[in-house]
Parts: structure tokens; sequence; C-alpha cells
């Protein structure tokens, strides 16, 4: 290989790495400081209105860049494959994401702790492999991966075990099936989105897909009541900064950083932002309402951090297949 051609290739490494790195460094941080953010925004925006306006704002901003994007690049065609087949996708995997991750995650959270909550949703990546177990490859290296998982989540359930001792009543098992439910539906619509991979760009899939879902969050909150008594004057200055920063750091960058992974690395791994997020959602909490770390909670992110790198390099160095003689003829 030429001096040249050794130095491209290195380079375009390097710009894999990074981005790889830069859109994990967003599902990771960015959606750890959302739970700052949500809980800014509730306090005067009702929680369905709050997801759908965020997710209505966010998709329509995607899809404004895109279609800019397509005018620089004079483009006239449809999102690679017919506008109604990539609208239907959309759909459908907008809302598993939306209305049965997060709608029925906000609809849980009225009853059940909100460390509780943490635990049940850092299922995601167990769902995923269990959802993922009947695609092609190999069973061995699927297993080591959910035995990667399993230090995460013991690591999450030390952090949010302080909230749930402090429960004073007993939790609605309902409240935990929904729960469940909120953490299967999330993994089922990434992993739709992952296998209907298309000519659909990150970003109009991430558009399409959060407008949908949002307009399914709006009609819900009409339904449940949630618009009866609002009022946008009543929404303090706080609440539209926490609206202001889920449109655009949340979903904007996050969202399209998490559909970008889906297409680029092993589902697992990128399910294990579910581990991080409550460790970031602690350190902000400390930070800005003066929230200690426990041992616990350290002894935990310990565990998360060992889990986060044992799926790393599980699902970036699959074990060697046994090599036979018949394999070698």
């Amino acid at each position: 290989m030429s001096g040249s051609g050794f130095s491209a290739g290195l380079s375009s490494g390097l710009l894999a790495r990074g981005r790889l790195i830069a859109a994990f460094a967003a599902i990771y941080l960015i959606w750890g400081s959302t739970f700052l953010a949500v809980a800014l925004g509730v306090q005067t925006i009702p929680p369905l209105l709050l997801m759908g306006a965020r997710s209505i704002v966010a998709g329509a901003i995607l899809l404004a860049i895109e279609q800019i994007r397509r005018q620089a690049r004079q483009q006239v065609h449809g999102f690679g494959f017919s506008a109604g087949r990539a609208w239907a996708s959309a759909a459908v995997s907008g809302l598993l994401l939306f209305v049965g991750g997060h709608g029925a995650l906000a609809y849980a959270q009225q009853y059940v702790p909100s460390g509780l909550a943490a635990v049940m949703l850092a299922t995601v990546p167990f769902w995923m492999v269990l959802l993922n177990a009947s695609a092609s490859g190999d069973p061995r290296a699927r297993m080591l991966t959910f035995v990667g998982l399993l230090p995460g989540l013991a690591g999450v359930a030390l952090i949010a075990w302080p909230q749930d001792s402090r429960a004073a009543t007993a939790i609605d098992p309902r409240m935990l099936a929904l729960l469940l439910a909120s953490a299967f539906f999330w993994a089922a619509g990434s992993v739709v989105s992952q296998r209907l991979q298309s000519a659909t760009s990150a970003v109009a899939q991430s558009g399409m897909q959060i407008v949908c879902g949002g307009a399914a969050l709006i009609i819900g909150s009409a339904l449940s009541g949630e618009l009866r008594h609002f009022s946008a004057y009543d929404v303090s200055a706080l609440s539209w900064a926490g609206l202001c920063y889920l449109i655009g750091a949340g979903s904007v960058i996050g969202f399209t950083a998490y559909i970008w992974l889906l297409d680029n690395a092993p589902g697992p791994l990128v399910a294990t932002y579910t581990f991080v997020n409550p460790i970031i959602a602690v350190i902000l909490g400390w930070r800005f309402l003066g929230e200690r770390p426990t041992p616990q909670m350290l002894a935990g992110t310990v565990l998360v951090i060992v889990s986060v790198i044992a799926v790393w390099r599980l699902t970036n160095n699959p074990p060697r297949q046994r090599t036979t003689i018949a394999d070698e003829a």
C-alpha cells in the first residue's frame, strides 16, 4: 500500500471512530441530562403534552434540515424508497418508541419511584438481546453479550436502591408490568428501526419517527384531559428552558445519534445508554440539587462501567470459531 493510501485509510478509520465516540457521548451524556430537563418541564407542563410538543417540534426541525440538505445536493426524489413506505416504517417504529416507550413510562411514573423506573428501563438491552436471538450469528457470542449486561443491571439497581428503600407503600405490580412493557416497546422500536435500514438518512428517519410518535402523544394528551386546564401563560421560564433543551439536545441531537448508532453499532452495545443515563442523572443531582452520592451509588457506577466495557469488547471482538479439519480442507 502506498503512503498516500495508508494515510487515507488511517484518516478514514479515525473519522469513523470519532463519529462513534461522538454519537455515544450524545446518548450517554445528553440523554442522561434530560432527566433534569424533564423535571423542570413537568413543573408546569403536563407530561404527555411535554413529550408530545418536544417530539413534534424536534421532528419538524429534523425534516426541515433534511429538506435543506437535499436541496443543496439537488436531490428531488423521496427518502431512498417510496415516501409512503418510509412514513409507514417511521410510524411503526415511532409508535413503539414514543407511545409504547415514553407514553407507558410517563403514565407509570405517576405511581412508582423514579429510581425503580430507571432499574426497570435498564432491561432494554436484555429485551434487545432476546429480540435479536433469532437472527443469524454465533449463539455463544450472544450469550456472552447477555452475561456482560448483568453487572450493568446490578449497578443500576444499587444506584436506585436508596430511593426504593424509602418507599412507604407497596408498588402496584401492574405498574411494574407497565414499566417492563415500556422497556420492551422501546427495545422493539429500536430493533424495528435497525432492521428497516434503507437509503433514508438518519436525520430524515429520526424526523419521521419523532413526528409520528409526537402526534400520537399529543392525541393521547388530549384524550387524557391534560389540555383541558392547560394554559401556555402559566408555563414558567424554567419549564420553557427544559422544553427547549429536550427539543434541541435531547431529540434533535440525541435521537439522531441514536438512530445512526443503530445502523452502525451492535444493538445491545447501543442500549447500554440505559445503564449510563442514571449515573449522569445522579451526578447532576449532586451538582445542582445537593444530593450526595452514597457508597452504593459509587459501587453501582463501577459495575456500570465494567458492563459497558465488557459489552463493547464482546461486540467488537466476537469469540473466534474453532477451526476444524473440515474447515481447512
